[in-house]
């Protein structure tokens, strides 16, 4: 099918930057959602939604079209909602590439800079201590299979942490890939999945080695939120840090990660006067470490 008729199809897209084309070499394949083909378009503004999309037949082709905002390609790409993401820019054909956007997207991709790493890092470790708290609970409340289901997802974030560490993207066929790269944490993943022990040892087992292991990375893991808050001596409220242009673009549990980084002695919590100057509501910022 020709260029012409792809971009055809994007007429009347306010501030479109770049088109994408990515082709499904395998029937039903989930990378594309089992249609034949994508069309990812990527705009400046998206007439105020973050995204929209649209399936279109032609020439016997299923297509699905994404348009999406250049912001939420960031998000994206920095953080752990949309996986696929990194094969679909790394395998995509460039069909519109307005001022090389696109390029050099791909390029910043391939390259793997230590911002997108510790950004990713963040993210990685964000959702990472979220299920692996959920998993605790649950645990302690007797809901063995909600905390198997809970203890899964936090050894996949391990997994993805420990190879953005190695400065390697995390592929969708994980668990194959850290076969290759960690064998320590698949045989966690072996342990939790085949073992004859209970399901509540491996469970058990599974997250003591998540707290011994993965909870002594949180340092470097927030490394990204710890250089923004020992930028100044001033404390930071937690409206201002979720301004912050380094952190705009990705989704962490913000609060969860102060509260432990707290705890950690990583950073400290100050109580200032409100603006309302109410002595009985003091606002709780945060600090670098003494």
């Amino acid at each position: 099918m020709e260029t012409a008729r792809w971009l055809g199809w994007l007429q009347g897209t306010p501030g479109l930057i770049g088109v994408m084309l990515i082709d499904n070499p395998y029937r039903y394949n989930p990378l594309i959602d089992g249609l034949d083909m994508l069309l990812l378009a990527v705009a400046e503004r998206t007439d105020g939604q973050e995204r929209s999309v649209r399936h279109v037949r032609a020439e016997g082709k299923r297509v699905q079209i994404r348009t999406i905002s250049a912001a939420l390609l960031d998000e994206w790409i920095a953080g752990v909602e949309n996986r696929s993401i990194i094969p679909w820019i790394v395998r995509g054909e460039i069909l519109m590439d307005s001022d090389g956007y696109l390029e050099k997207v791909r390029q910043r991709v391939i390259a793997f800079p230590e911002e997108l790493r510790r950004q990713k890092l963040a993210a990685e470790f964000s959702a990472f201590l979220r299920t692996f708290l959920h998993a605790k609970q649950d645990l302690n409340d007797g809901n063995i299979l909600d905390a198997h289901s809970n203890v899964l997802a936090a050894l996949h974030h391990w997994a993805h942490i420990s190879l953005i560490e190695d400065g390697v993207h995390p592929e969708l066929t994980v668990w194959s890939q850290m076969k290759r790269y960690n064998p320590g944490i698949y045989k966690l993943y072996e342990e939790l999945t085949t073992s004859l022990e209970s399901l509540e040892k491996r469970v058990q087992l599974v997250l003591l080695a998540c707290e011994f292991h993965v909870m002594s990375k949180m340092k470097s893991c927030c490394r990204l939120l710890l250089d923004i808050i020992e930028s100044r001596e001033e404390p930071w409220s937690v409206s201002e840090l979720m301004a912050r242009p380094e952190l705009k673009s990705v989704r962490l549990d913000l609060s969860l990660l102060l509260r432990k980084l707290v705890t950690r002695g990583l950073i400290r919590e100050v109580a200032v006067l409100p603006v309302s100057g109410d002595p009985d509501a003091l606002e709780m910022q945060y600090a670098a470490a003494k």
